[in-house]
């Protein structure tokens, strides 16, 4: 996909003063994602006249380094609890479908979601945009309320949003760009969604690459030209690492997670390559004399070995030189400097991590040392605190997320369904931080009157906060009926 073509067109065609310099990074991150940066890891060596393209050996740690953050930040343990049975019910299932149902099981957000964390640290930005697939609208492009209309969730990376309106930092217009296979022909989608008379207007537009030239298309059934929702709440929400991005005019897009650790990245190839080199050149190398040399009929060099011969004719010369070595046979053992080697890439390893946030610690390969839950812990600070500062940015996106889904829920299918409805997410963070030490201190808060039983189970059983008082009252009532006291 060429987004300069993209850019272009909206500069020419719309009139936005747009740059698309930024977007050259993104493609350098990708590249390292991905595995393989030309510029590094693509290298030339000569050998006599020949020259002979080679590259480097790499752990692809790019792409290791976001599926981690990935992992601590959005996982299949995240809760999001929503304040409202129903809503929470249409975004995502009944209690008992652990979140596999409704909106979000029909999107398989999960998995895709997890896959958008991953993509947004490398890229620096990410896109949760709502979809309406078969809604009615009236003549001027309103909506009109239908339960026929279905809601899906598009995940897309910085190559795809391009930022039209950011203010105070946050992007408040943009256009998403999608690349779309049909009858195995590509064509490009794409979807604007800007502020007009106080309400989002949603434009969608189609178009079929020809000699780098945009030629518009009939969209697809079912696609509206123009949707004119009537509403504030935007049906995106856009996922940042949050860290300052510190690139000049980046038009509102986020920072990858590694953009200032790419000399990092080279560390660790070089050291493994070197590594690796090692080994492949590090095979026992044997020189005969040319005394035992044979040549076979067809002219072709036959040694000793190819023919496990043991036993030869005197040679007729001094097979000893002056040193005492032995001039027939000589062997060379190139030392593998394994030690030296696992030194280096851990090194490296440890610059990597501590320059993404996760701590000089994270990846260690100390041949199964054992260590205490407390240093455990302990090693970890820097990684609690970066993660704590990302979660205030997941959070944000997904509960932006939420509510363009209710929105939706109401406003499009008619359901009762609350789009106001309070949103927590509770992150799964055992995994850096000692939970059940917490759960203690929380049991004892209790005790202490410091904190409700009602807010221990929507901090620990996930439950909104009407059920988890209707369940504390039930318990209440109970402990009363059964002759024990009750507490509050």
């Amino acid at each position: 996909m060429n987004i300069k073509s993209i850019i272009d067109y909206l500069k020419q065609k719309k009139g936005y003063e747009l740059s698309g310099d930024y977007y050259a990074n993104v493609a350098i991150w990708e590249a390292w994602w991905r595995g393989f940066y030309k510029p590094f890891h693509e290298f030339a060596e000569v050998n006599g006249n020949q020259r002979i393209t080679r590259q480097l050996y790499t752990l692809k740690m790019a792409k290791k380094v976001c599926e981690d953050w990935a992992s601590i930040l959005l996982n299949e343990k995240t809760q999001i609890v929503i304040g409202d049975r129903n809503s929470s019910d249409f975004v995502q299932g009944p209690e008992d479908d652990a979140g596999t149902g409704g909106v979000f099981g029909s999107n398989g957000f999960w998995q895709n979601g997890n896959a958008l964390i991953e993509k947004a640290f490398f890229s620096g930005t990410g896109a949760f945009v709502v979809k309406l697939k078969g809604m009615a609208l009236s003549e001027d492009g309103a909506v009109v309320q239908d339960q026929e209309t279905g809601i899906r969730i598009d995940y897309l990376t910085a190559m795809h949003i391009i930022p039209l309106t950011v203010e105070q930092g946050e992007i408040t217009e943009v256009a998403f760009v999608s690349e779309v296979l049909r009858q195995g022909k590509k064509y490009l989608y794409l979807e604007t969604h800007t502020l007009e008379d106080g309400g989002y207007v949603i434009a969608n537009e189609y178009f079929s690459a020809q000699n780098d030239q945009m030629v518009p298309e009939p969209l697809p059934p079912n696609v509206a030209p123009k949707i004119r929702t009537g509403s504030t709440t935007p049906l995106f929400a856009i996922v940042s690492p949050n860290i300052v991005n510190n690139i000049k005019d980046h038009n509102g897009l986020g920072l990858s997670i590694y953009a200032d650790a790419i000399d990092n990245l080279k560390g660790v190839d070089l050291a493994y390559n070197n590594f690796c080199r090692d080994f492949k050149l590090g095979g026992k190398k044997v020189f005969y004399s040319e005394a035992l040399i044979k040549t076979d009929e067809k002219g072709q060099v036959v040694t000793p070995d190819d023919v496990m011969q043991q036993l030869f004719y005197s040679v007729g010369e001094d097979t000893i030189d002056e040193n005492g070595n032995n001039r027939l046979v000589q062997e060379f053992n190139p030392s593998l400097r394994v030690a030296e080697n696992k030194d280096g890439v851990q090194a490296q390893l440890d610059y990597l991590s501590f320059k993404c946030g996760l701590g000089t610690k994270h990846y260690q390969f100390n041949g199964g040392q054992i260590v205490t839950a407390t240093q455990y812990s302990g090693d970890k600070q820097e990684l609690i605190q970066n993660a704590a500062k990302h979660y205030i940015a997941v959070e944000s996106a997904l509960k932006r997320l939420v509510k363009a889904i209710l929105w939706a829920g109401k406003e499009v299918l008619g359901l009762p369904v609350n789009p106001n409805a309070a949103v927590k997410v509770n992150f799964e963070d055992s995994y850096i931080i000692d939970k059940e030490s917490e759960r203690l201190r929380d049991l004892q808060e209790i005790r202490d009157g410091l904190m409700q039983k009602w807010e221990y189970r929507v901090k620990w059983k996930g439950e909104d906060e009407a059920t988890a008082k209707s369940m504390v009252e039930a318990d209440r009532s109970d402990n009363e009926w059964m002759g024990f006291g009750g507490g509050s």
